[in-house]
């Protein structure tokens, strides 16, 4: 995802597939700057365990926005216990409506292992069709990619591995150090 105060930067994939009562959410570590990759182990899906009910997100763009969104969607869960849906529509409305947050450059993948959003910037909160979610600068190779393997006997995380290592050989922002967090409802 580029960034209009740092041209050059780019960086991540993030894919959330749900199959057979899991939702496997994975990213690659990669962050690069122009032709060179600053890292490659970035950890950029966590767990979120805002009053006992788990979450797990993934995040694309950049670093300090998305641990700022994060951050205020843990008090959003806390506000809304079990309730992923409403925390992310409470997110996404301050998101498009405050001065500070409007400016922050990220997108969200979110699940609590039934829900599967992705949240964004511009107030969006998207279920996504075909239980497949992805984000970033490879999201739409992961994404096509999943598509096509969905319908196979191959389970969540394989799906999702599978996806990310296509689009790893396709976009140049996506390795295959990938950081895989599964959650079951």
């Amino acid at each position: 995802m580029a960034d209009d105060k740092f041209p050059g930067w780019h960086g991540t994939t993030i894919i959330g597939v749900r199959k057979g009562g899991r939702v496997v959410v994975v990213g690659d570590g990669q962050v690069s700057l122009g032709q060179t990759v600053i890292k490659g182990t970035a950890r950029k899906v966590r767990r979120l365990n805002p009053g006992g009910h788990e979450v797990v997100a993934g995040f694309a763009g950049s670093t300090a926005d998305a641990f700022t969104l994060l951050e205020r969607l843990e008090k959003k869960l806390e506000a809304a216990p079990g309730q992923l849906a409403r925390a992310s529509v409470e997110l996404a409305k301050d998101w498009r409506t405050d001065k500070y947050l409007r400016n922050l450059e990220a997108m969200l993948i979110v699940t609590d292992g039934a829900d599967l959003f992705v949240i964004t910037g511009a107030g969006d909160v998207l279920e996504p069709e075909h239980n497949i979610a992805a984000i970033g600068s490879g999201g739409n190779f992961a994404l096509a990619a999943a598509r096509g393997l969905i319908e196979t006997d191959l389970d969540a995380e394989e799906v999702a591995r599978k996806a990310m290592a296509i689009a790893a050989d396709i976009c140049v922002y996506t390795n295959g150090n990938l950081t895989v967090e599964s959650i079951s409802k």
